[in-house]
């Protein structure tokens, strides 16, 4: 029987399945919350993507200096935040909504200090967008879901700079596999004090061994894959379909319905993205874990 290769699938569909694994995985997640709790979701995902990780590229620990540590350690803490806060925002509003409004940190990081009149508006498209789910209403989008999502847009933004930093000091795999690791480190006392691991089961470890794979260990391999192969824009303008995907991915799997004034504000924050890609200057993909 030949053996299937993921180098063997184009670029293109690479990131496509990559961003479907992400979304699947975030689906998957959710599911585990009245079991386990988001905190306790978030516990398991990063632990177990951080073991795989460590496993598969083995870092040099011992022998990193202490610029090194210095670079990976807030970077693996802006890493744990943003997967512990996307989680509780999860657990509050829907998928495709906690995308969209977490897509806003990378959005202004990347227009940030422009004074191109181009990227003001993008920046008021996304602004829109947000305006358009913004809970004004006791009926609207929750409050504190809403924030919380916007608080790990931000700690995304932080993760990008911060593995900038990582990468000219510590670069390949494993600067991703020790940040995992603080990333865990991070998350393990809001795991610990949920406690949701309390209620852990067999099936519910599968379930987070799937969810570790799915959002981590699987996407991670296939946008490597496709790194190599797509210039960073055309990598970056197909990141940015990910609210579209969430928000689909949250109908097939949850059943979230949305209506015609969140597709909207899903619609305005990609054309932004997109825009903001397109017409920057060339700078490296940003991949997210």
């Amino acid at each position: 029987m030949k053996r299937i290769s993921l180098t063997a699938i184009p670029p293109v569909w690479s990131v496509v399945l990559a961003v479907l694994s992400v979304q699947a995985g975030a689906a998957i997640a959710k599911g585990l919350f009245p079991a386990v709790g988001p905190a306790g979701a978030a516990g398991l995902r990063i632990g177990l993507s951080a073991l795989m990780l460590m496993v598969v590229f083995r870092p040099p620990v011992g022998t990193l200096t202490r610029r090194q540590w210095q670079a990976v350690v807030p970077y693996g803490v802006a890493l744990g935040a943003m997967n512990l806060l996307f989680y509780l925002a999860l657990a509050r509003i829907p998928l495709g909504l906690a995308v969209t409004l977490e897509f806003i940190g990378p959005l202004v990081l990347a227009v940030a200090g422009s004074r191109r009149v181009l990227d003001f508006v993008w920046v008021l498209l996304a602004a829109s967008g947000i305006i358009l789910i913004a809970p004004w209403t006791p009926q609207g989008v929750d409050l504190l879901g809403a924030v919380y999502a916007l608080l790990a847009g931000a700690s995304w933004a932080a993760y990008i700079v911060l593995g900038g930093r990582v990468a000219t000091v510590l670069p390949g795999s494993g600067a991703v596999a020790i940040g995992m690791v603080f990333a865990s480190l991070t998350v393990l006392p809001f795991t610990m004090a949920s406690g949701g691991l309390h209620h852990l089961t067999v099936p519910l470890f599968f379930g987070g061994l799937a969810l570790a794979v799915l959002s981590s260990a699987l996407p991670f391999t296939l946008e490597m894959n496709a790194l190599g192969r797509l210039s960073a824009r055309t990598f970056s303008v197909l990141m940015s379909l990910e609210p579209a995907v969430a928000a689909l991915c949250g109908l097939l799997f949850l059943g979230e319905h949305l209506g015609w004034v969140e597709w909207l504000s899903v619609v305005l924050v990609m054309v932004a993205s997109i825009g903001a890609t397109v017409t920057a200057p060339k700078r490296p993909p940003l991949i997210e874990v």
